[in-house]
């Protein structure tokens, strides 16, 4: 068979795109062969073929004279209608573009390559065939039956899935298997084609964050069982039905702008937001975590972090022992060859990703990558991961990040037929500098402190300026969600809504500047009291924003007596942060010198899960404090407060014998008036605040803090003289793949002879409701030293042995293990002050206090159980044996 002046490759280009007449055309049949010519020689006058040998990439528009050489052997067709099919194809996860996709009508020669973004460009001429296919290496083929109309410049959007089936085995009898040669070639130039490994770059950041609710039709919708819902039901006037089977509704969007700046020695970074937005959620300590600050994923890492927990990546050090590669491809990106490379994980239940990666032959650096977080990770409310990261060349020896993307689906456990929540982060990074002075300018700026700035004026930004500064305009649903959270605001039955919710959460009922509550506070009971309620009231930020003042009133039925509180706090400078704090309590307080995560006593639920025949312990108290704090940009701060209190224990805690008044004469109470200061110094801490108040979300770095106290003699009827100093550093460290490691560990001493309530009195726990902070075996008041040390160590493994039997694969089970100890002593003078017959302190002089644990958490994804053995000291015979191992449980939100 002899075809004159065509390219062999288009005939091997039919064969791929699977032309049913070219398997017969190599039988030696001469008529098919020309006829084969005939449809070779149209398509190269369509312009629907040009193959490129130096690049292997096909397109539209290049020159076709190779074509014309050839001469059509039956008579010319009458004219046809030009026909342009425009479209992408897109990853259905994460709605990137599928590089290189084929995409054809099946059962001819009509078709394209898409290109690097996954975008296509098909002309022909008439119907070629009814039905539209699509095919691209690692996902599932799609068709569709695609009738042509009046149109001639039809557009369609193409969603693929992932094909998660496993790689094929090969054996290669000769040599390394070129995968697995390929991979390590990329692990050897990890140093240099990390960007951290520059000394400093810049870049502009745009960050998008959608979230949708899906599974969630409007019949159901005013269907809920809340009042005047059906109200709201205008809102699906914004659904989007672009997918039939999982219809989505958009309701929340944010957006911001901002410059980024890095530098790796002395390691630095800081981030100026220049505008932010949101809607459907009114909260600015937000803006600074929708920067790049706190998103960054670098695919060069070893670990990859996925809601708290740490994924090995695809091109970790240790990437051979995870995963199994495979070459799957090559093509051309930016005048540079590539190679794609997909990977599974070797074993099920480990934290690993499966998915592909395209890597640039000659530097071995990341083009792309794709991560999917397998279906049966161990990851809470989530049912479905996908991460996406795509760079482009800067010069010669770096390609830089030009685009993120992270996906999620959220609902709630084991049921993935309820409504839930997809959540779209998109970031795109431009105009990026490297290695340049400017950049330690910025950093070096003595009148810039913090690691992220919101613009004053970043909130203020018009319309008209977002339109200019996107990278991308607005979807249709996007645009969908400033229109429908605007017209939500302005409907007054929204607002009773959302002072609904606000009640239901946080306890409070507002009207107009003032809160009430919270509820869960206005009835307990206790042994002293008996019933006891309570009402509280606060001021807000609609009578003013850095001034808050509040308090409660309660009566016991038993006692028969009114208690009350009221404090004032002044905010006087929110960033770096500083206040003043004055309060005054008269009450029954159960606490001890201990300050961490103490049970209250005051709510609805405080006699629920006390230890059997444990008796309560509690004091009169009357206090007044005032308190100052200054924190700075370094993360250090201090804490200076003056504190005179009135302590009368009840029984069974010892009063007689022990206390005495400011003139020395024995007294049943105890009056104290002293000054403390705390040094803390928290390195890059992170905080989520209200506009009041704010909740630590912790720091990379170990927090060191050091107190002193002076009680002072003789002032306000203070009876006694002393000093007390402490020192702790704690920190939570990753330790992947082994989860995480919280350690605490403290020491301090009292100098001086005082009564027990100025000791150091160890904490205890006397309810079965598990205490990260104290000793579970412990009672409360049953240690007491002058000089102590002690530890605090939990370690969170994650799924560990559960991730490798299926049926508890499935369940998400989680392992931990825990150890506390504390070791101290206690002056003869103090021993002999505070030892009396009608209560048995003791010490841990002679044997330290440790007790271990170990148990199971993430039980329906929100219970923990703890298993602790007191191991010492050992129980003395008169002494049940039940002090001496506990079960306990709790519960626990987390990812």
């Amino acid at each position: 068979m002899k075809i004159s002046g065509t390219p062999f490759l288009v005939v091997l280009i039919g064969i791929l795109l699977g032309c049913p007449l070219l398997s017969r055309a190599q039988t030696g049949d001469r008529q098919l062969a020309d006829s084969l010519v005939q449809v070779a020689d149209s398509l190269g006058r369509l312009g629907v073929y040009n193959y490129d040998t130096s690049s292997r990439t096909m397109g539209n528009g290049a020159d076709t004279a190779q074509q014309k050489e050839v001469t059509p052997s039956v008579a010319a067709a009458p004219k046809m209608i030009e026909y342009e099919l425009t479209g992408v194809v897109q990853d259905k996860a994460t709605g990137e573009g599928i590089p290189f996709a084929t995409v054809f009508f099946s059962g001819t020669g009509v078709g394209t390559p898409a290109d690097l973004d996954g975008k296509f460009s098909l002309k022909f001429s008439g119907q070629p065939s009814d039905t539209l296919m699509v095919t691209a290496i690692g996902y599932r083929g799609f068709s569709k039956k695609f009738i042509l109309a009046k149109d001639t410049r039809p557009s369609v959007l193409i969603e693929l899935n992932r094909e998660v089936a496993a790689l094929d085995e090969f054996v290669f009898h000769a040599g390394e298997d070129p995968a697995i040669t390929l991979l390590k070639k990329i692990i050897a130039a990890k140093p240099k084609n990390n960007p951290d490994r520059l000394q400093n770059y810049s870049y502009k950041v745009y960050n998008k964050l959608e979230v949708d609710i899906r599974n969630l039709t409007r019949k159901q919708f005013e269907a809920l069982p809340i009042p005047m819902i059906k109200q709201f039901g205008f809102i699906y006037n914004n659904l989007d039905s672009t997918s039939e089977k999982q219809p989505f509704l958009p309701f929340y969007l944010t957006e911001s702008i901002s410059n980024y700046y890095f530098r790796r020695n002395p390691k630095k970074t800081r981030e100026f937001i220049e505008a932010t937005q949101v809607r459907g959620l009114k909260n600015e300590s937000v803006d600074q975590f929708l920067g790049a600050n706190y998103q960054n994923v670098n695919a060069y890492d070893n670990f990859i972090p996925v809601f708290q927990q740490s994924f090995v990546s695809p091109i970790s050090d240790q990437g051979l022992f995870y995963y199994k590669y495979r070459i799957k491809d090559t093509q051309t990106a930016y005048g540079h060859p590539i190679i794609l490379v997909s990977f599974r994980p070797k074993r099920a239940g480990e934290n690993c990703f499966y998915g592909d990666f395209w890597v640039v032959d000659s530097s071995f650096a990341l083009q792309r990558i794709s991560l999917e977080v397998p279906k049966n990770a161990n990851i809470n409310y989530v049912s479905r991961v996908s991460l996406y990261q795509e760079t482009a060349p800067v010069h010669d020896s770096l390609w830089f990040t030009i685009k993120d993307k992270f996906i999620a689906d959220f609902n709630l456990p084991y049921s993935p037929r309820l409504p839930g929540f997809i959540g779209r982060k998109t970031t795109q990074y431009s105009n990026v500098v490297t290695n340049n002075r400017t950049i330690d300018k910025v950093l070096d700026n003595p009148d810039s402190h913090r690691d992220v700035e919101v613009n004053d004026s970043a909130r203020l930004r018009n319309d008209a300026f977002w339109a200019a500064a996107r990278p991308d305009s607005l979807s249709k649903n996007e645009q969908a969600i400033y229109d429908m959270v605007d017209t939500l605001d302005g409907l007054p039955i929204f607002q009773r809504m959302k002072r609904t919710l606000k009640f239901l959460f946080g306890g409070n009922v507002s009207v107009g500047p003032l809160d009430i509550g919270p509820y869960y506070n206005v009835y307990s009971s206790n042994t002293i009291e008996g019933s006891r309620v309570r009402l509280g009231l606060a001021t807000n930020e609609k009578l003013w924003k850095d001034i808050r003042l509040s308090g409660y009133g309660a009566y016991g039925f038993k006692d028969k007596a009114f208690k009350y509180y009221a404090d004032a706090f002044w905010i006087m400078n929110r960033y770096p942060r500083s206040y003043l704090f004055a309060s005054y309590r008269q009450d029954i307080d159960r606490s001890n010198n201990y300050y961490d995560n103490q049970v209250s006593a005051d709510n609805l639920f405080s006699n629920v899960g006390r230890k059997h025949g444990v008796p309560l312990k509690f004091a009169g108290v009357q206090d007044t404090r005032l308190e100052y704090y200054k924190e700075y940009y370094s993360g250090f701060s201090h804490f200076l407060a003056f504190q005179h209190r009135v302590f009368d224990p009840y029984a069974p805690l010892p009063d007689g014998g022990i206390f005495i008044d400011e003139s020395g004469n024995p007294s049943l109470s105890t009056t104290e008036t002293s000054v403390e200061l705390r040094l803390r110094y928290a390195y890059k801490e992170v905080f989520l605040a209200s506009n009041y108040f704010r909740s630590s979300l912790g720091s990379k770095y170990p927090i060191p803090e050091l107190r002193f106290s002076w009680g002072i003699p003789h002032v306000l009827g203070s009876a006694y003289k002393y000093k007390k100093i402490s020192f702790s550093v704690s920190d939570k460290v990753k330790i992947a793949p082994l989860g995480s490691l919280y350690y605490n560990v403290f020491a301090g001493r009292t100098f001086g002879t005082v009564p027990y309530p100025y000791l150091d009195v160890a904490p205890g726990n006397e309810f079965y409701y598990y205490n990260k902070f104290a000793f579970n075996m412990m009672n409360r008041f049953e240690f007491l030293s002058d000089r102590y040390a002690g530890f605090n160590i939990e370690h969170s493994i994650g799924g560990g042995i559960f991730n490798y039997i299926p049926y508890l694969r499935k369940a998400r089970l989680r392992q931990f293990w825990t150890a506390k100890g504390i070791i101290g002593t206690l002056s003869e003078a103090n021993k002999q002050l505070n030892f009396t017959p009608s209560y048995q302190f003791k010490t841990l002089e002679s044997s330290p206090y440790i007790e271990i644990g170990t148990g199971v958490e993430n039980i329906l994804q929100l219970f923990r159980i703890d298993f602790i053995w007191r191991v010492t000291p050992q129980p003395l015979p008169t002494e049940e044996r039940r002090k001496y191992f506990g079960v306990f449980g709790s519960v626990k939100f987390s990812f």
